[in-house]
């Protein structure tokens, strides 16, 4: 596809992955609509990127796992846009321990915000791209919903489920010519990983938010024709 003019909106918008996601399609004149519940970073991020590049920037304070915040501010950003060609759901949380020890509050909050976020604001979403008969919705998921590991129930369920979200719902829309992609990279050096207590190692050897950007953006830059249903991204070497 070609970027330039297009519109999208982007979840998990003020940090990590989303922020790297936002910045490398504003570079390709890609307008925005960012989603984030710092409404502080947005604003922040906002007005980076207006100083930096010709695009518009709009943006909504939200929790993604809040049905009535997430479609308010899809709705919001759709009048402020005009229309919706590209849909990243990116917004997500983690937290580690056994099935025990985890409190369940905790467990169903990442199911929420991992899973039903993703949910809420794709719905609220795709009656739009229905109605234009395009669209690409990349959802990015992890290597913890290609396998399961010991402490990571919650976050894995989330990942595994986001997956299996992504394949239905690509065969409910590829017919009206919107794709959709799940990522999974593994383990990213972000905030989000460093506050999970995941080792992240030195920032030269391990993957950065950048890289994962690249990879959306390969996936988008396919022709249209075509789209690429799962994306795995890898650290080459580790420590």
């Amino acid at each position: 596809m070609e970027f330039k003019n297009k519109t999208a909106i982007i979840t998990g918008a003020s940090k990590g992955i989303g922020k790297a996601i936002a910045t490398a399609l504003a570079k390709e004149g890609v307008h925005l609509g960012l989603i984030s519940r710092s409404a502080a970073d947005l604003e922040e991020l906002q007005n980076s990127l207006r100083s930096q590049y010709s695009v518009h920037v709009h943006i909504a304070s939200a929790d993604v796992s809040n049905r009535v915040e997430a479609e308010s501010a899809v709705q919001n950003l759709y009048k402020e846009l005009g229309s919706i060609d590209i849909l990243i759901n990116n917004a997500g949380i983690a937290k580690f321990a056994t099935l025990l020890d985890m409190d369940p509050s905790e467990w169903e909050r990442i199911i929420q915000v991992n899973l039903m976020g993703t949910y809420y604001i794709s719905r609220a979403a795709l009656p739009y791209m229905l109605n234009q008969n395009s669209g690409n919705i990349i959802n990015v998921a992890s290597t913890a919903g290609e396998r399961g590991f010991a402490t990571g129930s919650a976050y894995c369920a989330s990942k595994f489920a986001l997956l299996g979200l992504t394949e239905s719902l690509l065969q409910e829309v590829r017919k009206s010519n919107i794709r959709v992609v799940a990522l999974t990279p593994s383990t990213v050096n972000t905030e989000l990983a460093a506050n999970a207590g995941l080792k992240i190692g030195d920032e030269d050897r391990m993957m950065q938010p950048e890289d994962v950007a690249e990879l959306a953006l390969a996936t988008l830059r396919l022709p249209e024709r075509v789209f690429v249903k799962t994306a795995g991204i890898w650290t080459t070497n580790p420590q």
